[in-house]
């Protein structure tokens, strides 16, 4: 049977770990105590991160698109941890061409590859150990373009974390009897790098309007904090001015 302890005592994996959402979540958990690896392609944003977390943050550099990549971060942050408690797959991009008459399909490839196929092999290579302690907790960050796909996101991205979001309910689903408890958490605008590939530029004004990373950080810590008999499906944060319809 799975047993509840403190959240900080819990070890954690985060995938995009070096920016926006995945480093206010890695922040926010180090506060408490967490032994966490964080995981990104970047090596030197992953360590700039690292660095403001005294001992509690461990840096493992990684594409989380290529499979082989995903079973050795896997490995390495369980060999680092001890196990895995708790994984965030906050993995993510966009691009500025993202309407179908200008979407490079290489693009469209990347997308895919990054945004839903990434939190597929983290997903997979980690659920034996949870399965085998019958406990753990996945959160997959998501986004309203997951389940509304209005134009904003573009083509690529809104069918990626289309695809995100069926992964992570039917993996949720599989997976309860199990005692792994998988979340999707859907952000709407958030104040993160990734609004430098929007179309046109985003206005200090505008940004100020719309979520700041720490806001979905607290967000998933409150699903983290959560006993082992609850279980969220899905959770949507969104600015308080955008709309929902």
């Amino acid at each position: 049977m799975s047993q509840d302890k403190p959240l900080g005592e819990k070890k954690v994996l985060i995938t995009g770990g070096g920016s926006g959402i995945g480093q206010a979540i890695a922040l926010g958990l180090a506060k408490l105590g967490c032994q966490i690896v964080i995981a990104g392609r970047n090596e030197q944003k992953l360590k700039d991160v690292a660095a403001q977390a005294a001992d509690n943050i461990h840096v493992i550099s990684a594409d989380v698109s290529q499979r082989d990549a995903v079973r050795e971060l896997i490995s390495k942050a369980t060999e680092t941890l001890g196990h895995i408690d708790i994984l965030v797959n906050a993995a993510g991009i966009n691009v500025a061409q993202r309407m179908m008459h200008n979407l490079d399909p290489a693009d469209w490839d990347k997308m895919m590859e990054i945004n839903a196929s990434g939190a597929f092999h983290c997903i997979q290579e980690t659920l034996p150990q949870m399965r085998e302690r019958n406990d753990g907790v996945i959160i997959n960050i998501s986004s309203v373009s997951g389940i509304r796909a209005a134009p904003l996101g573009g083509v690529a991205y809104n069918a990626s974390k289309f695809a995100m979001t069926a992964l992570g309910i039917s993996a949720g689903e599989e997976e309860k009897g199990n005692g792994v408890r998988v979340t999707n958490i859907y952000p709407g605008e958030v104040d993160t790098p990734i609004l430098a590939n929007r179309p046109a530029p985003v206005s200090d004004e505008h940004r100020e309007k719309i979520l700041q990373p720490e806001d979905v950080a607290s967000a998933v810590l409150m699903v983290l904090s959560l006993p082992a008999r609850a279980r969220v499906p899905e959770l949507s944060i969104i600015p308080t001015q955008q709309s929902f319809v």
